[in-house]
């Protein structure tokens, strides 16, 4: 191969790819740069539909499906999920709550119109954990760590030697690459703030997907449901799922108690928007460009 055929052939091999699709319901964005970028976003691609094709609580084929229905399941993707949130469970104390599976999907069911009323039955059954086996005594909620481990799993498959890689899906996003914008709840165009930094990013709220006061918040301890708040970012150094979890819970606790809760977290940074009124913890400004 001659020197020219060699220069040709390295430039097809880097790149700038982004693919879009849709996954857990809302939009997911890839971005890779670097050495084989489009492959890498393709099997960033596949590694997200995959993970949901397993964790898709209202799939009856998937893992977690399975789980619900016979409370047992091997998987060791759902472990990793119970696992996770039994420990942010104790840490919460039981303001997040994987327990809450019927609460989850009853839930869902008046927020897509098919039910008239919500009248949530809040569980407390246990649930254990044995290597990829999962056994249960109540049906599971997953959703509020689901999302941000996908991004977690297509991430480490987007990343590589001489590439980069970002995920975004649906407001939970690993480290960016660039600045990227906090939506405002309120429809405006303008974002409510722009973000730089190297830590996970998630968003939460009700704004999204709300009913006559109700979303998809809920908090156990009080049996309330809806979020508190407009919406919380959240930045978390350790992972997107960390992120996911912890912008869930804050936006089902009252403010004082969010921020408080945000303020003691290890590597954790919130932005509260409450009441129309922009509310931060001491070190979120440090991830704002």
């Amino acid at each position: 191969m001659s020197l020219v055929d060699a220069v040709t052939a390295a430039r097809t091999r880097l790149g700038d790819a982004r693919l879009e699709f849709r996954c857990c319901d809302t939009d997911f964005v890839v971005r890779t740069a670097g050495y084989r970028a489009d492959v890498a976003a393709e099997r960033a691609r596949e590694t997200a539909l995959s993970l949901e094709v397993e964790l898709d609580a209202f799939d009856p084929e998937s893992a977690v499906a399975r789980l619900n229905r016979t409370g047992r399941v091997e998987n060791k993707h759902v472990a990793r999920l119970v696992r996770r949130g039994l420990e942010y469970g104790e840490r919460t104390r039981g303001v997040f709550d994987i327990r809450q599976g019927s609460v989850e999907h009853g839930l869902k069911a008046y927020l897509r119109g098919d039910r008239a009323s919500i009248a949530p039955a809040f569980e407390t059954g246990s649930v254990r954990v044995d290597g990829d086996r999962v056994v249960t005594e109540t049906e599971l909620d997953l959703n509020g760590l689901a999302k941000g481990y996908i991004v977690d799993r297509a991430t480490a498959v987007a990343a590589g030697p001489g590439r980069r890689g970002f995920v975004s899906g649906g407001g939970d996003m690993s480290p960016p690459t660039g600045p990227v914008a906090v939506e405002s709840p309120y429809g405006d165009s303008r974002p409510l703030k722009v973000l730089e930094t190297d830590w996970n990013v998630a968003t939460s709220g009700n704004y999204r997907r709300e009913r006559d006061g109700v979303d998809h918040v809920y908090d156990p301890t009080t049996e309330r449901l809806g979020a508190r708040h407009e919406s919380v970012t959240v930045v978390a150094r350790r992972d997107c799922m960390e992120a996911d979890a912890l912008a869930t819970t804050l936006a089902a606790l009252p403010l004082s108690d969010a921020l408080e809760r945000a303020a003691a977290w290890p590597a954790l940074e919130a932005f509260v928007v409450h009441d129309g009124v922009f509310r931060t913890t001491e070190g979120f400004d440090a991830h704002v460009a």
